[in-house]
């Protein structure tokens, strides 16, 4: 029998070109739960091919992708350099591409890890050579949901370890949902090694936050995406950054453009951005559970909530009280040790919103690009020597 999804059954989700992504969506609870399991399996492994390059003092990170596979690493950045005590930087692969002498270090020993759904881009394939030309000393973690991929097929080697998702994560639709939060977690899991067992109850945690979030507030996203909002400006700070402009793309991808979206920090959003809020907008605050940062993030709501008392916000992760124009407050509590894996939680609003919103201006969530402008897999790119 065919499972109901965010309210739709089987058949309704096809005929709205929107059951892949339903599917995707609500899958990540359980697909979570299976990445742990798949890196557990290549534990022994994977430590084989890293420990000897994180105890390298050195030794410097690079973390790669394009579009949403570079903003996880940008997400992830922060945690990766904490975990290994390694200097470690998110560079996109449009940005190493076109600048490779700007941002390769020749003799200093470089680890790149790689994040690919589809491994198909050219940028991928392009930034590896790249790196090989332009480092003496040069290694390759590569993280992808496509094992027949150009990456994975063009990049072997015993400076190479490749890890494969299961494939429910090789999303079909167009928008990255389950293998942006999965390539996400599994990236952070290998840097977190030495503590794994640990791990597995805060991944537990996690889906089970991510399962009670799905059932408690799709409704309700549903609501708020049939309101009159013609952009959204995503908030977060830290590892939420990265998510913030996640959910930003996410949500510009599946409405085609219709919805203008903007990213910022909470602290940064001072310094200009700001002017973008007008009475047609949605502010979405992801909000951290780091008690001193909670402090400057709600020394700008309150500014906003002051100035801008008529636009409307949604609050991720703790409920505010007093504001005046409260649209939705989404509570979400971890135990107090989840932390480098709770900031993931947040991306499925930013799906769901998009899902919805969507449906609403009656585009196809699997492929909601009517121009043809935006693929699964970017085209057009010519590789140059």
């Amino acid at each position: 029998m065919y499972q109901n999804y965010f309210g739709f059954d089987h058949e309704e989700l096809i005929e709205k070109g929107a059951l892949n992504t339903a599917i995707e969506i609500a899958g990540q609870p359980l697909l979570w739960r299976e990445i742990f399991e798949q890196v557990c399996a290549n534990k022994n492994e994977l430590a084989a091919f890293l420990d000897p390059l994180l105890n390298s003092e050195n030794l410097r990170i690079i973390l790669t992708g394009a579009g949403s596979s570079a903003f996880l690493g940008e997400a992830a950045q922060g945690v990766f350099q904490k975990q290994t005590g390694r200097i470690t930087q998110a560079i996109a692969t449009t940005d190493l591409v076109t600048h490779p002498d700007l941002y390769f270090m020749r003799n200093v020993p470089t680890l790149m890890v790689s994040f690919a759904r589809s491994g198909n881009s050219p940028e991928s394939v392009e930034a590896v050579r790249l790196a090989n030309s332009h480092c003496s000393k040069i290694y390759h973690l590569i993280i992808t949901c496509n094992a027949k991929g150009e990456l994975v097929r063009n990049t072997i080697g015993m400076n190479v370890f490749t890890f494969i998702l299961p494939e429910a994560a090789n999303d079909k639709s167009l928008a990255m949902t389950g293998s942006f939060t999965s390539m996400l977690l599994a990236g952070l899991l290998m840097v977190n090694l030495s503590s794994f067992r640990a791990a597995e109850e805060k991944v537990n945690e996690l889906s089970a936050k991510a399962k009670e979030f799905i059932e408690k507030y799709s409704t309700q996203i549903e609501q708020l995406a049939g309101n009159s909002f013609e952009r959204v400006i995503f908030l977060g700070s830290g590892p939420l950054l990265g998510i913030a402009r996640e959910c930003h793309l996410k949500l510009q991808e599946l409405t085609d453009g219709k919805v203008i979206c903007k990213h910022d920090s909470f602290l940064g959003l001072r310094h200009g951005p700001r002017a973008v809020i007008n009475n047609r907008s949605l502010i979405v605050y992801l909000f951290s559970s780091d008690p001193r940062v909670f402090k400057y993030e709600m020394d700008l709501v309150q500014s906003i909530d002051d100035d801008s008392p008529d636009v409307p916000v949604v609050s991720f992760g703790r409920k505010i009280s007093g504001l005046k124009n409260d649209s939705l407050q989404i509570e979400i509590s971890f135990s107090t040790d989840a932390g480098e894996f709770e900031f993931i939680l947040p991306s499925l609003f930013g799906q769901l919103l998009g899902f919805y919103r969507s449906l609403h201006l009656g585009l196809q969530p699997d492929n909601p690009s009517v121009s043809g402008n935006i693929n699964r897999v970017v085209q057009g790119v010519t590789i140059y020597p």
